[in-house]
């Protein structure tokens, strides 16, 4: 028994380079012929059979912006002594939502529940220009002993 396998790929469109601004996408179709002769002993004519399997289009990648725009900055709020959750919200509204906080006791404890938690201390001081994760709050569990 023979067996001959063809196999042919056609590409259309063309792919674009790395910050191309176009939405060029390219698709690719291949397709697959096989022919099987039977055995000597048979009368049968060879058999041929053809399978198309179009591939998934690939978009282009996206262009970069032509600018980036300076970080926001703004006044650190005053959170001394307030629950961590709400300092951060204050932050949050005068427009930087990242901001850090450490454990002030020295154990080295993460703020999984930020409700859980006193600010003792800030850095920058208050009305010094923070942007985002400039702001530091150190914090104690309340009941703690704090200045507060």
């Amino acid at each position: 028994m023979a067996v001959a396998l063809g196999i042919g790929v056609a590409v259309a469109g063309s792919l674009s380079a790395c910050g191309s601004s176009d939405d060029t996408t390219a698709a690719v179709q291949a397709t697959t012929t096989a022919t099987v002769a039977a055995p000597a002993t048979s009368l049968a004519p060879p058999v041929s059979a053809s399978v198309v399997v179009p591939s998934p289009t690939v978009p282009a990648p996206a262009s970069a912006p032509a600018s980036v725009s300076a970080p926001t900055l703004v006044p650190m709020p005053n959170v001394m002594c307030m629950n961590l959750q709400d300092a951060q919200d204050l932050i949050q509204e005068h427009g930087v939502f990242f901001s850090r906080s450490a454990d002030a006791s020295g154990k080295g404890r993460n703020q999984v529940v930020d409700s859980n938690w006193i600010v003792v201390g800030q850095t920058p001081a208050v009305g010094a220009l923070i942007g985002e994760g400039d702001a530091v709050l150190s914090v104690v569990k309340i009941g703690e002993p704090n200045p507060c």
